[in-house]
């Protein structure tokens, strides 16, 4: 529907009881009859963690093995190898064969019966709760088995020109930094045992001193020094059978080999993992040797109740037939994340656990399986965000630790730089922020070029130079987890309020390095120089900013005494009461949101005007000021103009238009963004722009759809808010206050719903419906 079309608002209390447990339906579980061509045809499979990328080829079962943690002394994210299994005969040569990803359960099925009826049955799967990987074979009769480990870091690898973005170097080597150090593998027992150890030198001592921190090295965060990851494969009834190489792809590699002692007619692969910082060795074996119990059953119901706990089924009726594929391919990026739900680092924008060989890509990138654009230990805040924005309507909220986590974790190191450079409080943090807190050491320079006399503080950069309002995104999904679940975030607090503190204390600083006068003639802060996300270069008062602020401050003053007191109530207040208002402007007539009052140029192609719709719900559907939000989405010539773009990476233009309800543009916009990707798998969105797989097409997409069904504004619920009539949906989303709301819509109207929620809250839903529909009871 048109949000012309809204013209009614019914308060109705809970009208219906769903009879049955929901669940994905089983056939959302993907499958495949014939083999792989490559490792870009691999299935996401994994849990913790732990990701794998799962594929058959010319007979041969094949899997590479990713972790959330495991970044090297130039921080790119390794994998951790390669294991190849074959068995002889081969009941992969011709014959049946079948490879299904099994989200009910989270594990890869892969079986095959051949011309002589040798057949196997192999079911591979990782324990959510222990770093520990198992793939179980079963044969309907006695086959002999071999078991590769294959690793490309056997010596050190030189790193050519084309490979550096996978570091956090990214334009220029430094002397010594020219290679990936080697692994160590070898046999101990019959066991394989694999590990890389980070020197105690790495890309932090040289960060620290390009940024002038040297004076205070000893009060940093420091996770690479000697970083121990690997793990050890073992098979009961294998034996070692010497080391062979080979190359796949565009990468040589060695393998070590197990045998199996006889023919077998089922066995069991478990690999063990374990990540330390530890300069001994023996510390990290010892832990790594630590025996683990792993529950089947306990994993079982942990991948039940994430399928129960929310979901999308769409049966579209428009001659699209894109219903099963919206809802199948949101259901698999959900499993994509929640393969890292226990990881002490976030899920990664380009390309989490789940890349692949890099040529499979793009043909001009003949590098190894531990290639990514972008950086493996660089994390971009404005990137990051969108994988976790979608887990707070999905009910996901304990994933979300890690992202949380993460900023936490640099506090410290945020509020010493901010005091170091600056001299007085608050925290800062950049948008590209390496894993130790600071600036990301490529994007400290530009194309490694940085006047001395230039302010330590500040990223010589124009795309990044003053963007510092983004953290505090992550600040806000903080408090919507609180209002979600009545979470206690108390740990989190200081840093929202240094989040917050910093741009009170910075643009006051900066206003009197001006002048006299640390405010304009109305009392209110200058934010500049500021920046409008990339775009908006040198800003004053940057929309997108002022919301931020905004929203954060009133956000964190709603808060109860637990968490903020009288004399941090008032300071936040006052603040409050100094930030300036957010502009608008005319075009054609019409008035629209102005990116900022002021700005110099134009460095890329977001859209900062319509970040106060979303993510920081200043307007919006039943606010003041929509047609204002709707003109500048519909008459902004800078928005217009990349309109067409918008299935690309991180574009939120679906999400907008959700948010807005135009329903006719959110419907176009998420069929592009969550239709089938080019690749055999479904949800293997991207390209070098971000890479692939690309979580931010992954979360964008799936926003977009969860703000179509439902919105919110404080205790209100917004239902089918830009929903299609010609969409029949069976949804479950999550809403603040622990509600949960379940709903039918079927030949437009809504069937069947329900909200499940605290008692003492007022259990109703404001629904807004198009003035055609109405409410079965």
């Amino acid at each position: 529907m048109n949000i012309s079309k809204i013209s009614i608002s019914i308060l109705v209390s809970v009208l219906a009881v769903f009879s049955a447990e929901s669940q994905v339906p089983p056939n959302y579980n993907l499958v495949w009859d014939t083999p792989s061509k490559n490792s870009s045809e691999s299935m996401p499979c994994g849990g913790g963690d732990i990701g794998l990328n799962v594929w058959v080829e010319n007979g041969d079962v094949l899997f590479y093995i990713a972790r959330s943690d495991t970044f090297d002394e130039n921080n790119s994210l390794l994998k951790l190898g390669r294991v190849r299994i074959q068995l002889s005969p081969n009941p992969f040569e011709g014959g049946i064969f079948r490879q299904e990803l099994n989200l009910n359960e989270g594990c890869v099925l892969i079986s095959g019966k051949n011309s002589q009826n040798i057949a196997t049955d192999i079911r591979i799967w990782v324990d959510v709760f222990n770093p520990v990987i198992y793939m179980e074979v079963s044969n309907n009769q006695k086959l002999a088995a071999n078991i590769f480990y294959e690793n490309w870091r056997y010596q050190d690898r030189p790193i050519v020109k084309g490979e550096l973005p996978q570091t956090s170097f990214r334009y220029g080597l430094p002397e010594g930094n020219e290679k990936t150090k080697k692994d160590a593998v070898d046999y101990e027992g019959k066991k394989i045992l694999f590990y890389h150890h980070n020197e105690k030198e790495t890309i932090f001592d040289l960060t620290a001193k390009q940024q002038g921190l040297e004076g205070v090295k000893s009060q940093l965060f420091n996770p690479l020094a000697n970083l121990i990851f690997g793990g050890f494969l073992e098979a009961n009834g294998f034996k070692p059978a010497g080391t062979s190489v080979g190359k796949y792809c565009q990468t040589d590699y060695k393998a070590w080999k197990l045998e199996s002692e006889k023919p077998l007619k089922q066995w069991k692969l478990s690999i063990h993992l374990h990540t330390e910082q530890t300069e001994n060795m023996a510390t990290w074996k010892n832990a790594l040797s630590k025996p683990v119990v792993s529950d089947r059953k306990k994993n079982l119901a942990w991948w039940k109740e994430f399928n129960n706990r929310s979901f999308i089924h769409i049966q579209s009726k428009d001659g699209t037939d894109k219903g099963y594929e919206l809802s199948r391919n949101y259901q698999l990026v959900r499993y994509m994340y929640a393969c890292n739900a226990y990881g002490k680092w976030p899920t990664k924008f380009n390309g989490g656990l789940f890349s692949f060989d890099p040529y499979y890509v793009d043909k001009s990138y003949p590098f190894t399986p531990d290639y990514r654009n972008w950086s493996g230990g660089t994390f971009t805040a404005q990137n990051q965000r969108l994988s976790y924005f979608p887990m707070l309507k999905s009910g996901d909220f304990e994933w979300m630790t890690s992202t949380f986590d993460f900023y936490n974790r640099l506090l410290p190191i945020a509020k010493l730089r901010t005091k170091t450079y600056w001299g007085h409080g608050g925290a800062f943090f950049t948008e590209q922020i390496d894993n130790f807190g600071l600036s990301s050491f490529a994007d400290y320079t530009f194309d490694g070029q940085r006047p001395e006399h230039h302010d330590k503080g500040l990223d010589y950069n124009p795309w990044l130079e003053y963007l510092w309002d983004t953290s505090l995104e992550f600040c806000l999904m903080i408090l919507e987890k609180e209002r979600y679940t009545g979470a206690d975030i108390s740990e989190y607090l200081p840093l929202i309020e240094s989040s917050l503190r910093f741009f009170d204390e910075h643009y006051q600083y900066l206003a009197k390095q001006r002048g006299v006068q640390a405010l304009d003639g109305n009392g209110k802060l200058v934010l500049y120089p500021g920046s409008g996300t990339e775009t908006y270069k040198m800003a004053y008062n940057s929309s997108s900013t002022i919301a931020a602020l905004q929203t954060v401050t009133s956000r964190l003053l709603e808060l109860s005494e637990q968490y903020v007191d009288a004399a941090k109530r008032q300071y936040f207040e006052q603040f409050l009461s100094r930030l300036p208002e957010i502009h608008t402007r005319e075009i054609d007539g019409k008035t629209v949101i102005a990116p900022a009052w002021h700005w110099e140029r134009i460095s890329n192609m977001e859209c900062p005007q319509l970040y106060p719709v979303w993510p920081w719900g200043v307007y919006g559907i039943g606010k003041p000021g929509l047609e204002t939000a709707i003109n500048t989405f519909r008459c902004d010539p800078d928005v217009v103009k990349h309109y067409g773009r918008t299935v690309i990476g991180w574009n939120q233009y679906a999400i907008w238009a959700a948010r807005l309800g135009l329903t006719d543009d959110a419907k176009k916009l998420v069929i592009q963004k969550l239709q089938d990707s080019e690749r055999r798998f479904p949800a293997y969105w991207g390209s070098r722009f971000n890479w692939v797989p690309d979580n931010d097409w992954c979360g964008t997409g799936m926003i977009a759809l969860q703000e179509m069904l439902l919105q919110t504004d404080g205790d209100k619920l917004l239902l089918l808010p830009a929903w299609p009539k010609d969409w029949d949906v069976h949804f479950k989303l999550h809403a603040p206050y622990n509600k949960v709301v379940e709903c039918k819509y079927v030949n437009g109207e809504i069937k069947e719903w329900k909200e499940s929620g605290q008692k003492h809250r007022a259990n109703a839903l404001k629904i807004y419906l198009d003035e055609n529909q109405t409410i079965k009871k």
